[in-house]
């Protein structure tokens, strides 16, 4: 099969997209894939097809390839957009470049679109390599996705099945220019070891050597996906209760993660995080043994990338932000009608009307009892283990007072000292950064 044709198989699905934006950087491989889109769309009912170049700003000879770029979509008859981007100083650079690249991306991504990108065959095989070399699991070894959300749209691969030589051999025969990147041939970055030394070495003794990687990524993406599918299934039974849902917060029970074997519970755990802080080490792991068996009456934390996950009343919760910080203590009064914030704790307001009176919030300093209508005085301590309120929490509970007194506990309207009141004292809570990109 033609490279054109494996092209256009690939994108068969993805016919009714809005647009197709391709990621263009003016180097061989990226150009290749214009070029055929732009063939393709001279013959065949395709999507509204555009270019986006991305410029970093590292490297003199960079800033020639935006001219270089807009030539070769003149010719083809291609809009482009060229995206300056800044690139973060850090300890890899070329992480550092990818994240701006790719934030630029999918700012760019409208709902519908496909952004449409030229890594191939070789280099699933590198990375393959690459995340092996550095103790990747199933999921990180299955390697890059055919396609992935991006933004509002998606993000494609329609070459990962076509090897570097194919398109190495369509460029020659269609004459095209490229841009070569300096950068690429700086073995100090591990990527660039790779591709120059190992991989040829590599097919040089195994002439397949990039097929049979390929092959073994797809395996291991259906591997992964199935065990994504059973950290659903142990995951479903260790929701928490309704009653914690005003809290907002990640949360799982505790007692069904023990039934499962400690493979199960691993990878329960990292589907859980995925989303929330880079995956743990395997020393980290550590962490979770003594958080899961830690005495019945300790409140164990396991400190990750991200945040942390506390342990209270058996169950497991996810903090970050705000969260982590413990608020100071305060007194302030609040205003009827208006709601007042609470520094690194969110803000709390009043849904109806309160009566006359001095009304302030504080948070707890101990020893605070509310005169409950129909269970007289009781002790608020007693009152919140009740409630089964997670230990966690209950520093940064804010309590509303009249007069001096107890009347009322955020969003626990059974916590009220007045009999059919007319009125409920809500938290909105403070912050808490869930997502990951």
């Amino acid at each position: 099969m033609s490279l054109t044709a494996k092209v256009l198989e690939n994108l068969a699905p993805w016919r009714q997209a809005t647009a197709w934006r391709v990621a263009f950087s003016g180097g061989l491989d990226s150009t290749v894939l214009l070029h055929i889109l732009a063939s393709l769309a001279q013959r065949e009912h395709t999507p509204p097809l555009f270019a986006v170049h991305i410029h970093h700003g590292l490297q003199a000879e960079g800033d020639l390839w935006p001219e270089h770029c807009q030539g070769v979509c003149t010719e083809l008859a291609i809009p482009l957009k060229v995206v300056r981007v800044k690139v973060a100083p850090g300890a890899s650079l070329e992480q550092a470049a990818r994240d701006a690249r790719y934030r630029a991306f999918t700012a760019e991504l409208s709902a519908g679109e496909l952004l449409l990108v030229a890594q191939h065959a070789d280099d699933q095989a590198e990375t393959l390599l690459f995340r092996l070399l550095r103790g990747a699991g199933v999921r990180g070894l299955a390697a890059m996705p055919v396609t992935r959300p991006l933004g509002q749209g998606r993000m494609l691969r329609p070459l990962l099945n076509c090897s570097q030589s194919e398109l190495q051999d369509y460029a020659l025969k269609h004459d095209l220019r490229w841009v070569e990147d300096p950068s690429n041939s700086d073995e100090q970055f591990s990527r660039n070891f790779l591709r120059r030394q190992v991989l040829p070495l590599l097919t040089q003794r195994w002439p397949h050597a990039v097929g049979h990687m390929s092959q073994t990524t797809e395996r291991l993406r259906e591997a992964s996906e199935m065990l994504d599918d059973l950290a659903v299934q142990d995951l479903a039974s260790a929701q928490c209760a309704a009653s914690c849902a005003w809290l907002k917060l990640p949360c799982l029970q505790l007692q069904p993660l023990r039934e499962l074997s400690p493979a199960r519970q691993r990878n329960a755990l990292r589907y859980w995080l995925r989303e929330l802080t880079p995956m743990p080490d395997s020393e980290h792991w550590d962490g979770w043994r003594s958080l899961r068996d830690a005495a019945i009456d300790a409140a164990p934390i396991w400190r990750l990338a991200a945040g942390e996950i506390h342990r209270a009343d058996e169950r497991l919760w996810w903090l970050s932000g705000d969260w982590l910080l413990q608020p100071a203590p305060i007194n302030l009064s609040l205003v009827p009608g208006q709601p007042l914030t609470l520094p690194g704790n969110g803000s709390v307001h009043i849904e109806g009307q309160l009566p006359a009176g001095d009304w302030t919030v504080v948070y707890r300093q101990g020893g605070e009892v509310m005169n409950l209508p129909g269970r007289g005085r009781r002790d608020l301590k007693r009152l919140l283990n009740e409630q089964a309120l997670a230990v966690f929490i209950r520093g940064r509970l804010p309590l509303l007072l009249c007069d001096g007194q107890l009347m009322a506990v955020a969003n626990m309207p059974q916590l009220c000292a007045v009999k059919g009141a007319q009125w409920s004292f809500v938290w909105d809570l403070p912050t808490s950064d869930l997502g990951l990109s």
